[in-house]
């Protein structure tokens, strides 16, 4: 028998199931929440519902945006031939933080994944395609994760693209700045030794 009331087992199995939170997790969120005054979690309410109801994938990109177009895909300073392509929105918020990249961007809303049932059709693939059909790019940066995934992703990508003629390149893997040979991992090492460049 639960010592929570069935109101507050509801709530904690319904953060639960938000990723990243587990059962303890989601107690924790429940305390915090019931420890808080009725304004902040009123304001969290209403935030979310709002969240809900006024943030849309945009139509050219699939990023996060508040209207038909996010403001990347708006923003004219911005190289638009030069597409990078991500898995989800929040890759690109990574890509963004950097503060190195100048292209606009694509977003997949996923990878494949066939144990999972993720194939193509799943994915902004096909949007992605007829971009390169439609628009004067020049380069295609393929931007998924390394991993299974990501790599099968990365792959198909390559293939479906290739007959365009379009420039296709992929995110380096290496040694991150700052970082000591000895911490790091054996798989990130040989990436580095096989991504090395001339030095000119």
């Amino acid at each position: 028998m639960s010592a929570y009331s069935e109101l507050v087992q509801k709530l904690v199995k319904e953060l639960s199931r938000l990723p990243g939170i587990g059962p303890r997790s989601a107690e924790r969120i429940m305390f915090y929440l019931l420890k808080s005054n009725g304004q902040q979690v009123k304001q969290l309410s209403d935030l979310l519902v709002q969240v809900k109801e006024k943030v849309f994938f945009c139509e050219k990109c699939y990023n996060l945006s508040e209207g038909k177009v996010c403001h990347i895909c708006r923003d004219e300073t911005r190289d638009h031939c030069l597409i990078c392509v991500v898995e989800e929105p929040k890759d690109v918020i990574s890509l963004e933080k950097s503060g190195g990249y100048k292209g606009v961007y694509h977003v997949l809303l996923g990878a494949l994944s066939p144990l999972s049932g993720v194939g193509p059709k799943e994915l902004k693939i096909k949007e992605l395609e007829e971009k390169i059909k439609r628009q004067n790019v020049t380069e295609v940066i393929i931007a998924t994760n390394f991993n299974t995934d990501g790599e099968t992703t990365a792959l198909y990508i390559e293939k479906v693209l290739k007959p365009y003629g379009v420039k296709l390149s992929r995110i380096a893997r290496g040694i991150p700045t700052g970082s000591n040979l000895e911490y790091v991992d054996r798989d990130t090492l040989a990436y580095a030794i096989a991504g090395r460049q001339e030095i000119i």
